[in-house]
């Protein structure tokens, strides 16, 4: 094919995965709302007056949310499918958006972020999955990782937006994103994967030719379609199967691994903590708003570039790569917190930490922050696919919690030195566990993977 018919063969696929991510930027959004917004809420310039205990819950209520819709996503992405669930995800975040526009309540306020968590642990469960079902393997990497470029996009809009525009722009822009979506994607095609499971293969063969294109041969894909899901269907897809069959056993042990490894290499401390980082390294001055705008753009520059690349190069290689050169950073930055607890002079090298950080934005995000979310929609089948994935989405949470804690204890009874050394280890322990355990699913169909994760190697022919 030439490369105008390549571009338009992948073309829809292409435009599914844009229309249906648009709720991911907006829980970017809803996720760096925070770091902005708690500053004005604290202002004699707010219209929602706040206490200090009420600015401590602003986050953590989203994070109850996410737990509580946790059922609901279940159910949601097998019984209504996956592109219902992300259209009810863009439309339960538009009412959100809306509410933190109008209301003078912090109440109320509580209300829409429990809501805004809960739409986007919907949107992060249901968008995996229909993107690696309707993607082929040559694109599925690139496709998978648009989500998290939309997430960093809205992050790097709540940053810059919300810092220096009236508060009304944020919630209108979120606003925005979420209808362009409740409006457009119903005009988009279910995932395949999913109407066969629902028996429905007239509907999954029109699905596909929308997705390759009119005059595509599509009769071979829909056979192995129908092969990989009545094969998987003998896998009842119960809570206990995700743990008595071995190749969900080993996904979920990846997954866990992988996910706990993206905190406990300190994104989320970073992230929250910026400016005490920057304060205790006596960098300086860098405005605090300054420097989370530029973090968030060398996390998405450097996450637009592993999306690229990703489909090339393999998962392991940028996996690999990541760890090493944060690891590499991590440790440098703790030794300069080490050197200055030790009272060495460290005010000519003081630089070291606000350019760490921003070098770690770009080594973390090229791999560790953005390959997992790809990996995790590859290695569960259509049975147990949901589960997975929300069990995942669960540990994701649970270890950003941690390492928050773990953090706050380290730095509070030895220095700030001590965190960035655990992190910078367990950033070189990915490493092993990622070469000797993470199989490579670059260019394989999903159930060429799942036969990997049996064991089965390319003998597609065995029995599961």
């Amino acid at each position: 094919m030439t490369n105008t018919s390549v571009f338009r063969h992948f073309l829809p696929q292409f435009i599914a995965t844009i229309l249906g991510t648009l709720m991911a930027a907006s829980d970017g959004m809803t996720y760096g709302w925070t770091s902005p917004m708690i500053p004005f809420l604290k202002s004699n310039q707010t219209h929602i007056p706040v206490t200090e205990e009420d600015t401590e819950w602003l986050e953590t209520i989203v994070l109850f949310g996410a737990a509580t819709g946790l059922p609901f996503t279940i159910l949601g992405v097998n019984y209504l499918g996956r592109k219902m669930c992300m259209i009810i995800s863009a439309f339960i975040g538009s009412i959100c958006w809306t509410i933190l526009l109008l209301t003078h309540s912090v109440s109320l306020v509580f209300v829409a972020r429990f809501f805004q968590g809960l739409a986007g642990d919907m949107c992060f469960v249901a968008a995996p999955m229909y993107i690696a079902e309707i993607a082929e393997p040559k694109i599925r990497g690139f496709l998978s990782a648009l989500i998290y470029l939309m997430m960093l996009t809205g992050i790097l809009l709540v940053y810059s937006v919300g810092a220096y525009a009236p508060y009304v722009c944020v919630p209108i822009i979120g606003m925005v994103l979420c209808l362009t979506q409740v409006v457009l994607f119903p005009l988009m095609p279910e995932s395949p994967y999913y109407l066969i499971y629902q028996n429905k293969k007239e509907h999954a063969k029109k699905s596909l030719i929308r997705l390759r294109g009119k005059g595509m041969e599509i009769n071979d894909e829909i056979a192995d379609m129908e092969k990989a899901v009545e094969r998987q269907k003998t896998e009842k897809g119960r809570l206990q199967d995700l743990f008595l069959i071995k190749s969900n056993r080993r996904g979920m042990m990846i997954m866990t691994i992988l996910n706990g490894t993206q905190h406990f290499v300190g994104i989320s401390v970073i992230l929250m903590n910026l400016h005490i980082i920057l304060n205790e390294a006596g960098s300086v001055y860098l405005e605090t708003s300054l420097a989370a705008i530029i973090f968030a753009v060398v996390m998405l520059v450097a996450a637009t570039i592993s999306s690229v690349i990703i489909d090339k190069f393999g998962r392991k290689i940028l996996l690999i790569i990541s760890a090493i050169l944060t690891g590499i950073i991590l440790l440098i930055i703790a030794v300069y917190f080490h050197l200055k607890n030790l009272h060495y002079d460290v005010l000519s090298i003081s630089w070291i930490p606000a350019v760490g950080v921003m070098i770690y934005a770009a080594t973390f995000k090229f791999g560790l922050g953005l390959v997992p979310i790809v990996v995790t929609a590859e290695v569960f089948p259509t049975t147990i696919k949901a589960i997975g994935m929300t069990f995942a989405d669960v540990i994701y949470v649970i270890a950003s919690i941690i390492s928050i804690f773990v953090y706050a204890a380290l730095y509070k009874n030895f220095g700030m030195h001590t965190p960035f050394y655990l992190f910078g280890c367990c950033s070189f322990l990915s490493v092993i566990f990622v070469h000797f355990y993470v199989p490579e699913t670059k260019g394989k169909s999903l159930e060429e993977i799942q036969l990997m994760l049996k064991g089965h190697g390319k003998k597609t022919d065995e029995k599961a």
